[in-house]
């Protein structure tokens, strides 16, 4: 009991200044308004006593609002609540459950997602491993082969060479891909925005890519624009995603055509590459921008690719403050298209 006391007075004495200012205003009081003595002294001691007594009420209010407190944070710190819902404080320490109940959503929420960043992290990791193993592999069984004896062989020995060649400009596009997202997610990329030349920037690109059209039939089509029509970007970075968008079209093109649409609009241009090949289910429209994700993963390794292109381009337009929309029907070909400021 007398434990008891003294802790909830100990408790109390943060209040211990103002108790005793109080009570030597009280007392002073109390001589001016009584001349007696005999009759103070008694006065005096009753407003000790019943200042002890508040003095121990205040304290062992005072212990278990912070017992009430410490409960809260123990339990926060074990994980017992999952919902903030679940924390609860007294009527008078409602001002103090809010704030408890913020911090703790925004803890959860900054668990949440430091656990999601090392799943990625450990996603993104096992999937580099994987795509720097195959061509690895490919180019070491091939000189394997050629030191075995094949490359005396003239019916074989370049094209084991070839081969070898063609995985180690596999695997350099796939580094260079992977240090691309590296330094765009990490905000080490800078961008370069200035105003160019939509038309020529684009008929420029298409030039290079028709030979490569050519060996499949399939017919590159652009219409440009009014003379001179100028958009803000980054003009390299830009040739990366139309380069990107291009590549694929090809590849998953057998037949048909492949063209770029300009729609000009009142602050903005509307750039579209449409094409006429196989198309993207709709289960997989939502996930072709993931680092490495591939909606045909045999065909995709047959055409090459690195499975970071999509990426790569979505995070280019979206420093562009624009995104990548992309419409597509299996079977009848797809379209992708971003907007640029003029």
């Amino acid at each position: 009991m007398w434990n008891e006391i003294k802790s909830n007075i100990y408790s109390a004495s943060v209040y211990f200044r103002e108790f005793i200012l109080f009570l030597v205003f009280v007392v002073v009081i109390i001589f001016l308004l009584i001349e007696k003595l005999t009759l103070s002294i008694p006065l005096i001691l009753l407003l000790l006593v019943t200042g002890f007594i508040i003095l121990n009420l205040i304290g062992r209010r005072r212990i278990k609002e912070i017992d009430e407190i410490k409960n809260i944070i123990a339990s926060i710190r074990k994980s017992i609540y999952k919902s903030s819902d679940e924390i609860i404080l007294s009527e008078h320490l409602s001002g103090l459950e809010n704030e408890i109940k913020e911090m703790f959503e925004k803890a959860k929420n900054d668990i949440e997602y430091l656990e999601r960043l090392q799943r990625m992290r450990s996603q993104f990791l096992a999937n580099v491993s994987h795509e720097l193993r195959t061509p690895i592999f490919s180019i070491q069984g091939f000189i394997e082969t050629l030191l075995n004896g094949a490359i005396d062989d003239p019916k074989v020995n370049r094209h084991f060479l070839q081969k070898a060649n063609q995985n180690t400009v596999n695997l350099s596009n796939l580094l260079n891909d992977l240090i691309d997202i590296s330094m765009i997610e990490s905000g080490e990329m800078r961008m370069s925005y200035r105003y160019f030349d939509i038309n020529n920037f684009i008929q420029n690109i298409l030039n290079e890519f028709i030979p490569l059209a050519e060996e499949k039939s399939i017919k590159l089509i652009f219409n440009p624009s009014k003379e001179g029509l100028q958009v803000f970007g980054d003009k390299d970075k830009l040739r990366q995603v139309l380069v990107n968008l291009l590549q694929n079209a090809i590849k998953y093109t057998d037949e048909g055509s492949i063209e770029i649409l300009l729609a000009e609009e009142k602050k903005f241009v509307n750039i579209s590459v449409r094409d006429t090949g196989i198309g993207i289910p709709e289960a997989d429209l939502n996930r072709i921008f993931e680092r490495f994700y591939r909606v045909d993963k045999a065909r995709s390794r047959a055409v090459g690719g690195t499975g970071l292109g999509l990426a790569i381009a979505k995070h280019i337009i979206e420093a562009h403050n624009s995104k990548i929309i992309v419409q597509s029907t299996l079977g009848e070909g797809s379209i992708f298209s971003f907007m640029l400021k003029k």
